[in-house]
């Protein structure tokens, strides 16, 4: 029997400023770069990603660009 799960609410940072185009590259994640004065930029995806191959695929992509991922978080579904 199949089992499938729902797709999960997921937010990374990663150090740096990330441009928004890469949000094709990334599972369509949304890309914001939060600046807080005296602060290193960084970018925080966000978005739904359907199962833990998507989230696999958004972290190797991140490593192969060299960001140093700062968190990664599964948020509690809200439907």
């Amino acid at each position: 029997m199949t089992r499938t799960e729902p797709a999960h609410d997921y937010r990374i940072l990663v150090e740096g400023a990330m441009e928004p185009a890469w949000s094709e590259c990334l599972a369509g994640l949304v890309i914001v770069v939060d600046e807080q004065p005296g602060q290193p930029l960084v970018s925080v995806l966000s978005g739904m990603l359907p199962d833990q191959a998507a989230l696999y695929g958004v972290l190797n992509t991140l490593y192969m660009l060299n960001l140093p991922i700062l968190l990664v978080e599964r948020r509690p579904r809200t439907d």
